[in-house]
This record gives C-alpha cells, sequence and structure tokens, in this order.
C-alpha cells in the first residue's frame, strides 16, 4: 500500500516537468504538485499508520479536487486571467473541510466532502466531452473509467476486508500482494488522475 503510491507521485511530476518547460498556465502546474502531494501523504501516512500522517494523505485529496474543478471551470477562460470568485470559494470550501474535520476526527465526514468534490469534477468533465470537446471523449471516459474501477475496488476492500485477509493468507505471496485491492486504489485512482489532468 505504500509503493503503490508511487503512481501519485512519479507520473504528476514528469507532468509538471513539461508543463513548465511548455509554459503552459500555472494552474496545470499546481494541479500535477497537489496530485504528487496527495501521493506523498499517503506514502507517509501507509509506512507509518499514524493519524497526524493520515492528515497529509485525506486532506491533499480536498485540496487537490479544489484544484482541479477550478481548471475544469476555467477551460473556457482568455490566457492568464484568474477568476478570483472561484478561488475564494474554492479555497473557502478547503478551508471549512480541514478546520470541521480536524475538530470531528469523522471518516464519513470526509468522504462526503470529498465525494462531493469529485461528482462535481465528474459532471462538468462530462459537459465538456459531450458538448464542447468531443474529440476528447476517450481520454475523458478513459480517465473516469480507471478512476471508477478503483473507487471499486476500495469499496470492496472496505466491506470484505476480513474474509480478503483470510483468503491472502491462503495464497502465495505474489498472489497475496496482488490482491491487495487498496493498493489497487491508489494504483487505478492515481492514474486516473493524471489522466484526468491530461483532459
Amino acid at each position: 500500500n505504500t509503493v503503490s503510491n508511487l503512481i501519485f507521485i512519479l507520473p504528476p511530476i514528469y507532468g509538471a516537468i513539461q508543463t513548465y518547460k511548455e509554459g503552459l498556465e500555472k494552474r496545470y502546474l499546481a494541479a500535477y504538485l497537489c496530485l504528487t502531494a496527495v501521493g506523498l501523504g499517503s506514502w507517509c501516512f501507509h509506512m507509518t499508520l499514524k493519524y497526524e500522517m493520515q492528515l497529509l494523505d485525506e486532506l491533499p485529496m480536498i485540496y487537490s479536487c479544489c484544484v482541479f474543478v477550478y481548471c475544469l471551470y476555467e477551460c473556457f477562460k482568455y490566457k492568464n486571467t484568474v477568476n478570483y470568485p472561484l478561488l475564494f470559494l474554492l479555497i473557502t470550501y478547503s478551508f471549512v473541510v480541514s478546520i470541521v474535520y480536524l475538530n470531528l476526527k469523522e471518516p464519513v465526514f470526509h468522504q462526503i466532502m470529498y465525494g462531493t468534490l469529485v461528482s462535481i469534477i465528474v459532471l462538468r468533465s462530462v459537459y465538456i466531452v459531450l458538448w464542447v470537446y468531443p474529440w476528447l471523449r476517450g481520454l475523458g471516459y478513459t480517465s473516469l473509467t480507471v478512476f471508477l474501477m478503483g473507487f471499486f475496488l476500495w469499496n470492496v476492500d472496505n466491506i470484505f476486508c476480513d474474509k480478503l485477509r483470510a483468503l491472502r493468507e491462503k495464497m502465495p505471496p505474489v498472489v497475496g500482494a496482488v490482491t491487495q485491492f487498496h493498493a489497487w486504489w491508489h494504483i487505478l485512482t492515481g492514474l486516473g488522475s493524471y489522466l484526468h489532468i491530461l483532459l
């Protein structure tokens, strides 16, 4: 579960370097760096299983999604302009979610706030590939499908964790390792998120 976070770290670093070299807008650089931050935080959490590191995993998920929302809602703008009202709204959302989550310490709250952002991202992306840039449908649907496969495996792992763990103990080590669905959640959502930044 630790090493599977490399998918959140290495491709986005490459994307950030390419974005910088090509002189693209800073919002894309921010998107890649936020995805890298999610990977680093998740790496630290899965390596230590400490609460403080869990926050480094979960809060950057909120922040990176806010950056993705900003990028998607600014994809039709003139270059080098800033949408201050949207920026203020997303920073406020991040701040409020952080404060409430730090006080509540309730995973379901985080999941709902994260799911809300992901839903906004999905709806906006579907609108874009259906009505504005239809030639991007393949990339849009691929990123969505890969992400949803990861989400599905994360849920299977959560619901059937004890049964899967007992089953893995009877399997050869290599087979047991590739049936770690939480690791597949990392791999597939990391890849899906990277593809979504490309979109």
